[in-house]
């Protein structure tokens, strides 16, 4: 191998690490510029005792008050379970679904701001956002092109595991 092609061979590993470090580091940028910001999370409360594989199979261990425990909301969409601060705003809420909002930090708990009724779906008079998916048959659809003369009916399942 000569001269050139070893230094062509050194120049791309050095730029793949470099590249590589960029990437992680913009990573870590990306993650830290959301931390403060307020946010908001859905899922149903659980006892910290429980783990996301039996919360995910709604274990009803997961709905008892179990001592030393703390609650948690286990996020099914993601299947993560967030600690939750102060307690106090949680605490009469088990196996309740809720939405959070409030801060997180780096050890996954929610510092909250606000707790309510998970909220479902488009309320009554709401447009539906813009989207664009791919049916069954790998046909684009988007609202437009579902719509009908007399509307449209949306179905989407959430965490069908068929």
């Amino acid at each position: 191998m000569g001269l050139t092609a070893r230094f062509d061979s050194a120049a791309k590993r050095a730029a793949v690490c470099l590249g590589t470090g960029f990437f992680i580091a913009a990573l870590a940028a990306a993650g830290q510029s959301d931390a403060g910001k307020p946010k908001a999370w859905s899922g149903i409360l659980v006892s910290s005792a429980c783990n996301p594989d039996e919360a995910f199979a709604e274990s009803p261990e997961c709905m008892k008050d179990v001592p030393g425990a703390q609650m948690a909301l286990y996020d099914d969409t993601n299947r993560v379970m967030y600690g939750l601060e102060p307690q106090e705003k949680v605490a009469a809420h088990l196996g309740d679904t809720v939405t959070v909002q409030g801060t997180i930090d780096d050890d996954a708990t929610i510092h909250l701001t606000a707790i309510g009724p998970m909220a479902i779906g488009l309320g009554v008079g709401e447009k539906a956002p813009a989207f664009s998916l791919h049916d069954q048959f790998g046909r684009e659809q988007t609202l437009e092109s579902l719509q009908g003369a007399n509307g449209t009916v949306l179905l989407f399942f959430r965490s069908a595991d068929w």
